[in-house]
């Protein structure tokens, strides 16, 4: 039998603070994406950068930003794809069908944040495979793009919106 998965998706508030200061990413992993606090810092200088959280119940178990202009950083020429950064779950939180629900949620979304969102585009580290296989199970394709990030190559996934 399936467990069913509950999480309420939301735009950050100053009410998170707490939460946020307390999140947890392995070194290993934090290596691959930023921290929540610097994801609500960033958005802070940039107001398309749009940070989220994510909660099960109580418990913060993960953040991401959406932003609304950068997606051109990475030869993406649609001027209405929505580029998704940061997505993380918090270690103490993982495995348990957060990340896959988030993803196939983000389509909803991005369509109530901006009515004519028609993608989403992520990138992620080349040597990141736990994280490209959740992504292509969540929908998204690597269509072969790359880039050259600050620590190496970096894939581009694109989920295409109805």
């Amino acid at each position: 039998m399936a467990e069913l998965v509950y999480l309420t998706i939301r735009k950050y508030t100053k009410s998170d603070n707490a939460n946020i200061t307390s999140y947890y990413l392995p070194e290993d992993q934090a290596i691959y994406t930023s921290l929540p606090q610097s994801v609500v810092e960033a958005s802070l200088l940039d107001e398309s950068q749009i940070p989220f959280v994510i909660y099960s119940a109580d418990h913060l178990v993960g953040c991401f930003a959406l932003h609304t202009h950068q997606a051109k950083m990475y030869g993406i020429e649609n001027p209405h794809a929505l580029l998704l950064k940061s997505f993380s779950i918090d270690a103490r939180h993982q495995k348990r069908g957060y990340a896959l629900k988030t993803l196939q949620s983000l389509p909803a979304l991005a369509k109530q944040l901006i009515s004519d969102t028609n993608e989403l585009v992520l990138t992620v580290h080349h040597t990141n495979i736990p994280a490209q296989q959740l992504y292509s199970k969540a929908g998204f394709e690597d269509k072969g793009m790359r880039f050259e990030g600050e620590y190496g190559e970096e894939l581009i996934f694109h989920y295409r919106l109805a």
